[in-house]
């Protein structure tokens, strides 16, 4: 059974993350082997994946997010 190119995308984005489950990794490659326009999809997604781990993007813990909240509270 052929998902559509939406469905495609969402199992794409949940493969790449490792939340995708066998069934729907299977869906999702013999998505790709009939639509060009998912592979490229597929292709360009994994690069910018890569090139985010090897940028090595940090985040802000939750206490400097709490602090960075109060702060933007006081200005209002």
């Amino acid at each position: 059974m052929m998902v559509s190119c939406e469905k495609a995308a969402n199992i794409c984005d949940k493969y790449q993350y490792k939340e995708a489950t066998v069934w729907e990794k299977i869906q999702l490659k013999f998505h790709l082997l009939m639509c060009k326009t998912c592979t490229k999809h597929s292709k360009d997604n994994k690069k910018l994946t890569t090139l985010c781990n090897q940028a090595r993007l940090a985040v802000l813990s939750e206490e400097e997010k709490k602090k960075m909240k109060e702060n933007f509270s006081k200005l209002k």
